[in-house]
């Protein structure tokens, strides 16, 4: 369900492998809102949220080198895309959740669409300006 489409990909191999493993962390996330068996998803959503700050950082720096590489005019601009991204991740506190599974499923389900849209949309609407610059 959250996985590279066709249309994500930039033709840049290791920022299209990147952008994978983001998919497949929002693929878990959609595991977790969908696990009936766990009780309480504080532990495991507590890893994920981390995981996702930690991984986008790294993501971002490569793609920011990248950026620096090709000379891109934009790349004020779309770092603060990314820095703003990060803000946002980072206003998801478990400690606004609630200890029931109804909070935290909807805690979650907040996480999955902030994260899949602004992933989808920063791809194929900024990720692509960059993908057709000439350096």
């Amino acid at each position: 369900m959250y996985e590279m489409k066709p249309e994500y990909y930039t033709g840049i191999e290791a920022i299209d492998q990147e952008h994978g493993k983001l998919f497949s962390l929002a693929g878990e996330t959609h595991e977790l809102l969908n696990d009936n068996l766990l009780v309480d998803k504080t532990e495991k959503l507590n890893s994920l949220i981390s995981e996702l700050i930690d991984y986008t950082r790294i993501h971002f720096s490569h793609e920011e080198a990248y950026l620096e590489q090709i000379h891109y005019d934009r790349i004020a601009e779309h770092a603060a895309l990314h820095r703003s991204f990060e803000e946002s991740l980072m206003q998801f506190d478990l400690d606004d959740m609630g200890e029931d599974g109804e909070s935290q499923n909807a805690f979650v389900e907040d996480l999955l669409g902030f994260l899949i849209t602004w992933l989808i949309n920063h791809i194929q609407r900024t990720d692509m300006q960059y993908v057709s610059h000439k350096g």
